[in-house]
């Protein structure tokens, strides 16, 4: 009896958490199939949205560095480079949790976001250009002024010959 009380229990915990998650299960003789049904959403969010979601996100008045954090690898994980205002957005959530240092890596990501050589000689340049005013204002300086750019004691490569 304990036996096939056991084997009960995995066939209803399928069953549970078949129908709190939308799963479909079909039942043949005493084989159980279980299908992972996905609702996507019914309408795309438009490029303003996102903005608009992200930006609200990051001026939220009880926002802390954690979040923060997180919201940065959330951006820095999808296959774009924020708009500036997500990033002024950002960088002034930074100043109100009093993190310097975490303005300093927002804008090392943004720089490596931007891309390869074309990137940062074109997304890079107009990155900074939006975000200055943002940047004067909190009294942030950029990598490029901190000479964080260039390694402070890295050693020439000995395998380059000129």
């Amino acid at each position: 009896m304990y036996r096939i009380a056991l084997r009960a229990v995995p066939r209803l915990s399928a069953l549970r958490t078949a129908s709190r998650t939308k799963q479909t299960v079909m039942s043949v003789g005493n084989l159980r199939i279980s299908h992972q049904v996905r609702f996507m959403s019914a309408e795309a969010t438009s490029d303003a949205e996102f903005d608009q979601r992200y930006e609200a996100y990051f001026n939220r008045a009880d926002i802390d560095g954690w979040e923060i954090r997180k919201g940065m690898n959330d951006l820095y994980s999808m296959d774009l480079v924020p708009d500036p205002v997500i990033v002024a957005a950002a960088l002034r959530a930074c100043r109100r949790v009093n993190d310097y240092s975490l303005t300093t890596r927002i804008l090392e990501m943004m720089k490596v976001k931007c891309g390869d050589k074309k990137g940062v000689e074109e997304i890079w340049p107009y990155m900074l250009q939006e975000l200055q005013p943002t940047l004067d204002e909190l009294g942030i300086l950029t990598p490029e002024a901190m000479d964080y750019d260039q390694p402070e004691l890295a050693l020439p490569n000995p395998y380059d010959i000129h």
